[in-house]
């Protein structure tokens, strides 16, 4: 056999994390899959890449990065993958790896299951950015449904969060209900009765400090300073406490006994940034665990506390926003908003910024007239150029990741732990019966195993609901997705980036758009 040894080929296996552990095969189907089509196609494997237990959503994977590195290098020209999804499930990054980044770098990239191969001319690669639109999908519907579960559970008053407020610990029968920690406890109900005597912020914080009361960061932490000998060691076990911990301890309304959850949220589903949720979006349930602070002493202690700052209104938001560029000088055209008017206009930056050299003209256009004109010349040349059938066909016939299995063990796990609390919850009646136990403590015992039964029997039918629409999108939402994008009815700027790479603007009003497409007939 004669090895092809044109290409310097890489692999490039990935597990999503949401697989969990149950495909444990799912590595190693990958891998035979593309050494068989190595092996048939008489190539050379320089290097395989392997992530296993990453997510497809962001590129921050450490094989991912090290096979680029790779390709800067020359070390590889030619990337193999089981199909476009184990490359990422952001549509965008996914383009411009297969649209831009590998061409560029004379990179040859061949997805099997998906037909697609960038050297060769044929249909499956026309269409690729509607499959990574489609593998897109189902990573935000899967994020969903989890957000979703959540949700319900703090509207139930169970308690999700990984780490537990200052002053509580998770009850060790139960996960998902807090109990006082007391000494944290203690020194929470020190705060409140510092402010109670008007002390300020900073006052309350240096007092802490200077009698070596350990901080939520520092108590949090100690285990891992045991072992410092340095003198540093007092200022590692104790911290120093900042005005912003005082405060936000002083504001959190979970000391007197109510849940208080959803105060953050991502971004997205891609990203791991975190923003503030507004207060009104915060869910609260009341009387879900013992209190530290009363509720007169909580409320008074606001009425002294000083008033938030207004958050100044966010940039104003445009769905042609960085597509814009000139056609004459091909510098960007920026979009601001004329508050005289209430409209928005569009200028060419270079011809703003050096406007008394005249190197380039104005192009102002009313954006709102600019945008309706754009999308409408969107609209004809998808009609015009795109086959319908032809992508609906291809859409139908991506193979999406089975969870199944997974949910089905996470199922069995619950009614497993289920029959379990069952069996303890008829031995308590059966102690109570025998006197082993008074009433109170049969009450309280059987309460508490009542209570995670109910919750493990709600995260069951979740997941039941899950692994019915999970890992499929059926006809109607292909249908009318596909209708969506044909119509442009209701364009979001995730879609019209797909589509459209560039926008030129000339200053007699033509417009050039570049499409990020090829032709699909």
């Amino acid at each position: 056999m004669v090895v092809n040894n044109s290409f310097k080929v890489g692999i490039y296996i990935r597990l999503s994390r949401d697989d969990g552990n149950i495909e444990s095969d799912s590595i190693v189907s990958q891998r035979s899959l593309l050494n068989q089509y190595v092996k048939e196609n008489n190539y050379n494997i320089i290097e395989e890449y392997v992530d296993d237990g990453y997510t497809g959503t962001n590129f921050d994977r450490p094989s991912f990065k090290k096979m680029i590195r790779d390709i800067e290098t020359g070390k590889i020209n030619m990337i193999i993958t089981k199909d476009m999804s184990r490359l990422g499930r952001d549509y965008i990054g996914t383009g411009e790896l297969i649209e831009k980044y590998f061409p560029n770098n004379n990179v040859r990239y061949i997805a099997i299951n998906d037909g697609i191969d960038t050297f060769i001319d044929n249909t499956n690669n026309d269409i690729a950015p509607f499959k990574a639109i489609m593998n897109d999908m189902y990573a935000k519907d899967i994020s969903k449904k989890v957000k979703s579960s959540l949700h319900s559970r703090m509207k139930d008053g169970l308690y999700v969060s990984g780490r537990c407020p200052f002053g509580y610990m998770k009850d060790p029968n139960n996960k998902n209900h807090l109990v006082i920690n007391e000494e944290q406890a203690r020194v929470v109900r020190l705060i409140f009765e510092l402010a109670l005597k008007g002390n300020t912020y900073h006052y309350i914080a240096q007092y802490l400090t200077e009698r070596k009361i350990k901080t939520p960061a520092s108590y949090y932490n100690y285990i891992w300073n045991t072992k410092c000998i340095s003198t540093n060691c007092i200022s590692q076990e104790y911290g120093v406490w900042v005005d912003t911990t005082i405060k936000a301890i002083l504001a959190n309304q979970i000391y007197v006994g109510d849940t208080v959850q959803g105060k953050t949220k991502k971004i997205n589903y891609k990203l791991k940034k975190i923003v503030k949720n507004n207060p009104d979006d915060y869910i609260i349930v009341e009387n879900t665990h013992e209190a530290i602070i009363d509720k007169d002493t909580f409320n008074y202690v606001q009425a002294i506390l000083p008033k938030n700052v207004k958050r100044p209104e966010k940039k104003r938001f445009y769905l042609l926003d960085g597509l814009l560029y000139c056609g004459d000088c091909k510098h960007r055209i920026t979009i601001r908003y004329q508050t005289k008017t209430g409209r928005s206009y569009t200028t060419c930056a270079y011809y703003r910024t050096y406007s008394k050299y005249h190197v380039c003209t104005t192009h102002t256009n009313n954006y709102e007239i600019l945008e309706k004109v754009i999308l409408d010349n969107i609209r004809d040349v998808c009609k015009k150029y795109l086959d319908r059938n032809k992508i609906k066909e291809s859409i139908n016939n991506i193979e999406f990741e089975d969870n199944t299995l997974k949910i089905k063990k996470q199922i069995e796990g619950l009614e497993i732990t289920n029959n379990k609390l069952t069996e303890s919850l008829d031995k308590t009646y059966m102690d109570r019966l025998k006197g082993i136990i008074d009433k109170e403590q049969y009450l309280r015992v059987s309460e508490n195993i009542k209570t995670e039964i109910d919750n493990n029997k709600k995260n069951i039918d979740n997941l039941k609901h899950v692994n019915d629409t999970s890992n499929k999108i059926d006809k109607q939402q292909i249908e009318k997705y596909i209708n969506d994008f044909f119509s442009l009815e209701n364009p979001t700027r995730e879609l019209i980036i797909n589509m459209v790479e560039k926008i030129y603007i000339y200053q007699d009003k033509t417009i050039d758009i570049i499409f990020t497409f090829k032709n699909v007939t």
